[in-house]
């Protein structure tokens, strides 16, 4: 069975400079409503990165269409 109210979403980080998608994390949405921005390790670009939220759903390493 199910618990009323979920408050905690699974999201993908996509990388700012590569714009690729290999780290996923979950977030409690009440705490957090905002997007989430945490520095990270690239293994393609070889050094620590910036990377943001974006939807879990997205095609795999597909990044938005801004």
């Amino acid at each position: 069975m199910a618990k009323k109210g979920v408050k905690r979403k699974i999201v993908g980080l996509i990388s700012e400079e590569s714009g690729e998608r290999i780290y996923y994390t979950a977030k409690n949405t009440l705490n957090t409503p905002e997007k989430l921005t945490l520095r990270k390790y690239s293994p393609k670009l070889r050094r620590h990165v910036t990377f943001t939220e974006t939807k879990k759903n997205l095609g795999r390493n597909e990044a938005p269409k801004r």
